[in-house]
């Protein structure tokens, strides 16, 4: 049903659809989630719940490139604990745009930490753009497909950058 605004009472015109619908923004989602993150920080001695090497360096890299795409941090930073996942949206940005940066964190993680990440983007036709501290609301709509990808590659072994429908990178330090 169409929304009667002030200006169409004031003016008698029907109600307008292009000044009350939200548009949708077509975009990007990237997941990023560190790769075996339990067994590798029981290997190494490194705490779950403060920023170790990997999840230290992992916000970092995160916020760079939020900074640079001006993306959306849906979730997942977290400076206090350190980031093992992330969701960001990237309004007006296709994936194809994206696959150097994306590729360069997982080569950073892989040098730095000796850690591999399993990274997914996907270009969709609409966005929320709607961030959340909580888990659960993150995964909804387009971003549960994108989910779905991500834990597919990850029951391969994750350690890829995936962008709309290929591998465009593997990481050395992926565990098979």
């Amino acid at each position: 049903m169409k929304r009667r605004t002030a200006d169409d009472a004031r003016t008698g015109e029907e109600p307008s659809l292009t000044r009350t619908a939200t548009p949708a923004v077509s975009g990007s989602i990237v997941m990023i989630d560190l790769d075996d993150f339990s067994e590798i920080v029981d290997e190494r001695g490194w705490s779950r719940y403060k920023p170790n090497p990997a999840t230290g360096l992992l916000s970092s890299l995160i916020e760079d490139f939020a900074r640079k795409w001006q993306a959306v941090i849906v979730y997942g930073l977290d400076w206090d604990r350190g980031t093992e996942e992330a969701v960001l949206e990237l309004p007006g940005v296709e994936a194809g745009e994206l696959a150097g940066d994306l590729a360069r964190i997982e080569a950073e993680l892989c040098s730095a930490a000796r850690v591999s990440a399993t990274i997914v983007a996907v270009t969709v036709p609409g966005l929320t753009g709607l961030a959340t501290s909580e888990r659960r609301p993150a995964y909804t709509g387009y971003r549960r497909r994108v989910k779905r990808i991500l834990e597919s590659l990850k029951r391969r072994g994750g350690g890829v950058v995936y962008v709309d429908g290929e591998v465009i990178f593997t990481s050395p330090c992926r565990r098979i």
